[in-house]
């Protein structure tokens, strides 16, 4: 195995180098950190495909990281009995466009039709795209919520959800025996788009994706009185979000102009995540002025939503968690599909090991089945497979995770921006005519179940060892697992390694504490960081929120961080 050095020195004076890269390699020589950085391992292929910082390295994303990835998914294609097709598109950041036609080219020149979204479009539609087309894989280029500086590589299976562990595990122990400069086969993008090897996705594809996000409706109400502030945050979201909104009718939609434009600086919002203040902040501000019904989201990809309402009474606007937004769509889709009758038999809804337990109680009390999966969308999207091959897909109802991915339908089968606009505009509408906001929706749901404070914390590990550091850390805490967490008893430990769990092993600690508390701790799967999920449960919410602090405050010490 190469060092860091040797592997510098042989990018440095590789005749295939990419000549943009050169000055990046010549600013590090003399820098043993940066070259270590840069160099000391290679970006691993996850249950996200790729992401990564933009840069030279084997340790960053750059068009020969790209060209590697992308043979190994014509290699993995090629070994199987799967359409010979392919899928891809990609969103608003840094390179993503090249990228995109870079990997079209590898798959192309590896006997693989390549069909390729003429302009960034959000990831579900990309999704969408992949059955609509019959492809064996789907790939978006995309680091969804993540700051500027970083891009990746995300690969979707022939059933639209992201790719499975067992495809993760093969691409992965294919990228081993490749090289990033030999045995890559591509081409010119022109030649082959030529040739009908490069395919442009036809408007058609797009059109149906956008009909069948409408097909999702459940109440069909005016929304002509809504009033609503959307941005983009200079991702792929605009397109779609203003065709929906146009055909739903909806008249007073204002965009927040200097997040509207595609543009992968993100000058005004380095962290283009709606789960965060900051990234909404500019939007507030335009509440602010113009005071709409809701302020709506949706990060780089357009698979992700987030959402404000005016805070009852306070003159202010209140952010909604993605929990909070998902068991408001939960029981607004129960309820309202209870009513008007077309409530199928034996209902399923489904959301994910770290997402809110006041999903259950509401579930129960309109007699849904709620299925619980491992984090990642993709498992979501499993569920609605098993649906559909055992001949009941109507039995989905919904499916949504606590970070900000919705899903009412079986169109697509990933988290879906648009799809939770429409669902939000219908909600908002529900409530409007019955004079409550969303705000004083999810409040007296909280009369109703109890108050379930949620918080993430994530702690991050840097350097060529980072992987290492965090399993060593995921390894102290089954070894030593604690007793007690901020003071409260562990009434109930549960290791998703194990095999008696009934989901696929994974690396995932949940502490049942006493109260019906809890925290998970699991690796992230697209960067060296653990998150921790917390959730506190009380009769008010001011005893939530002093549970929940306690947790917080437990974190560190629990890593020994």
């Amino acid at each position: 195995m190469k060092s860091a050095q040797e592997l510098f020195e042989l990018w440095r004076s590789h005749p295939l180098l990419d000549p943009a890269l050169q000055k990046e390699l010549a600013a590090m020589q003399h820098d043993s950190a940066a070259i270590e950085d840069a160099f000391g391992c290679a970006l691993a292929f996850g249950t996200g495909g790729l992401r990564g910082i933009l840069g030279v390295g084997t340790n960053r994303m750059n068009v020969h990281v790209v060209r590697r990835a992308a043979q190994a998914v014509a290699d993995y294609l090629n070994e199987t009995s799967l359409p010979k097709r392919a899928a891809i598109g990609y969103d608003s950041r840094i390179n993503s466009e090249r990228f995109a036609r870079e990997t079209a080219c590898v798959l192309a020149a590896n006997g693989i039709e390549a069909n390729l979204y003429p302009r960034l479009e959000p990831v579900p539609a990309l999704s969408y795209a992949v059955r609509a087309l019959s492809c064996g894989v789907g790939i978006c280029i995309t680091a969804s919520h993540n700051p500027a500086q970083y891009n990746g590589f995300k690969v979707y299976g022939a059933d639209g959800c992201q790719l499975t562990p067992s495809g993760v595990s093969r691409i992965a122990a294919i990228l081993e025996n490749h090289s990033y400069f030999e045995a890559i086969q591509t081409g010119s993008f022109d030649a082959l788009l030529r040739a009908g090897s490069i395919r442009w996705i036809p408007e058609a594809i797009l059109n149906a994706y956008l009909n069948a996000v409408l097909q999702l409706r459940v109440r069909h109400d005016d929304l002509s009185r809504l009033s609503i502030v959307y941005t983009p945050l200079n991702g792929s979201g605009r397109e779609c979000v203003e065709r929906l909104c146009r055909s739903l009718g909806i008249q007073n939609l204002t965009l927040v102009s200097e997040q509207a434009a595609p543009d992968g600086h993100f000058p005004t919002c380095p962290y283009p995540n709606p789960e965060i203040r900051e990234a909404m902040a500019l939007g507030l501000s335009y509440c602010e002025r113009l005071r709409p019904d809701l302020l709506i989201g949706t990060d780089p990809d357009c698979d992700r939503c987030g959402v404000a309402v005016p805070d009852d009474g306070k003159g202010s606007y209140r952010l909604l968690t993605g929990n909070e937004v998902g068991v408001l769509l939960l029981d607004f889709i129960c309820q309202t599909r209870q009513s008007n009758g077309t409530m199928p038999q034996n209902p399923v809804a489904v959301t994910t090991i770290v997402s809110t337990d006041m999903a259950d109680p509401i579930a129960a009390h309109y007699s849904v089945e709620l299925r619980r999966t491992l984090t990642g969308f993709k498992f979501i999207g499993e569920q609605i497979g098993l649906l559909e091959s055992e001949g009941h897909p109507e039995r989905f109802l919904f499916g949504f995770e606590e970070s900000y991915g919705y899903l009412s339908g079986s169109h697509v089968r990933d988290k879906d921006g648009v799809n939770a606009v429409l669902l939000l505009c219908e909600m908002a509408s529900f409530y409007q005519n019955r004079g409550m906001t969303l705000s004083g929706a999810i409040d007296a749901l909280y009369e109703t179940y109890g108050y379930y404070s949620c918080a993430q914390e994530s702690f991050a590990f840097s350097g060529a060892s980072a992987m290492r550091d965090m399993a060593s850390c995921m390894q102290r805490l089954r070894e030593n697992p604690p007793t007690e967490i901020a003071a409260l008893p562990v009434t109930k430990i549960t290791d998703y390694l194990a095999p008696d769990t009934g989901l696929p092993a994974s690396d995932v600690l949940e502490f049942r504490l006493h109260g019906g508390c809890k925290l998970t701790v699991r690796p992230s799967g697209t960067e060296p960081k653990l998150k921790l999920y917390l959730s506190a449960k009380a009769d008010t919410q001011a005893e939530a929120e002093t549970l929940l602090n306690r947790l917080r405050a437990a974190c560190k010490p629990l890593l020994r961080f």
